[in-house]
């Protein structure tokens, strides 16, 4: 479908498109449709997470080692999504399939690198529950604002560092056949199983990006809150055992919405052939419904976050009546 260029090196040659095709959403019916609900996605999804930083940002009492985690999880969401849908809307809306080499793998690692951000974070996000649950009294001497800065420092380091060398490992790939990805996106996957050459190496990478972007990190929250239960089960009196537990509620709904969809989708892809069209339109769905979300459940079900919310409403209504007052003053003057 488009001009290939050949590179040599000393004993074989490898075989790099100048594009690739991106043929996700074939003939699927009213197509449009679900491009314009993405576009109405993303803009919820900014507006929603842009708030819950200006809240942040703005709100004194929320100036803790949790809501610089919270405020990550916001621009990872708002990064995330903007990596990944715009693209998506241009490329089948607007009909721009074709993407060359060099676009599309830095494509793949934006995406992938933001996602992963997003789980790390809730891992961050249950230790930070751990504790404060488990180690009261010396949660403030543990959770420090400059050890969360670090530990995110260290998150995006090793993410950069990871998804470069993940991304990278394309460039291996000789691609002397097809070079249509059956995906909506420059995905991993479907990339390196269009290559002519070994691609083993690319096998064992996607095995290990998957267990580092959902496995490893899901199985660390589940034994942090399992840790949590114990503890809450100690608990003698069911009133400071339930405001406990309320302080979890919002992390393990961010919890589920991330991670039990991308977990269906993956085991009913196993279980049962799903159309190609089908799959991608869960995947997508997977990846762009969180992050959206997040900010929401966030604002009202975390109670310092609408009690800041509310603290703020009522400083600017304070403050227009006093500019009023002021105004009315002069005129009478």
């Amino acid at each position: 479908m488009s001009s290939m260029q050949s590179n040599s090196s000393a004993n074989e040659t490898f075989v790099r498109p100048a594009t690739f095709f991106i043929n996700g959403f074939f003939n699927v019916p009213h197509a449009k449709y679900y491009y314009v609900f993405l576009s109405l996605v993303y803009v919820v999804t900014v507006l929603g997470n842009s708030f819950i930083m200006c809240i942040i940002y703005l709100a004194r009492r929320l100036h803790t080692a949790k809501y610089i985690a919270v405020f990550h999880l916001a621009l990872s969401d708002l990064c995330g999504s903007s990596a990944l849908i715009p693209k998506v809307i241009d490329t089948f809306l607007f009909d721009h399939q074709e993407i060359s080499y060099e676009v599309c793998v830095a494509y793949m690692f934006f995406v992938y690198h933001f996602m992963n951000l997003q789980s790390f974070t809730l891992l961050v996000l249950a230790y930070d529950r751990l504790v404060a649950i488990c180690f009261p009294l010396r949660y403030h001497v543990i959770v420090t604002k400059t050890a969360m800065f670090l530990i995110i420092g260290v998150m995006w380091t090793f993410s950069a560092t990871f998804f470069s060398a993940f991304v990278g490992s394309v460039n291996r790939l000789s691609f002397c056949g097809s070079n249509v990805i059956d995906s909506y996106f420059c995905d991993y996957g479907p990339i390196f199983k269009l290559a002519c050459n070994d691609n083993s190496l690319n096998v064992l990478l996607s095995k290990i990006g998957y267990s580092l972007l959902i496995i490893t990190p899901l199985i660390l929250i589940f034994i942090s809150y399992l840790c949590i239960a114990i503890v809450l089960l100690k608990i003698p009196h069911g009133i400071d055992r339930i405001k406990s537990i309320k302080t979890c509620t919002s992390h393990l709904m961010l919890v589920a919405f991330f991670y039990i969809p991308v977990l269906s989708n993956n085991i009913a892809t196993i279980i049962t052939p799903l159309h190609a069209n089908v799959r991608m339109i869960n995947s997508s769905l997977t990846q762009i419904i969180p992050p959206m979300l997040n900010p929401i459940i966030y604002t009202l079900k975390t109670e310092e976050v609408m009690q800041s919310i509310k603290e703020m409403y009522k400083r600017s209504k304070v403050n227009t009546t006093q500019e009023r007052n002021m105004k009315w003053c002069r005129r009478r003057i």
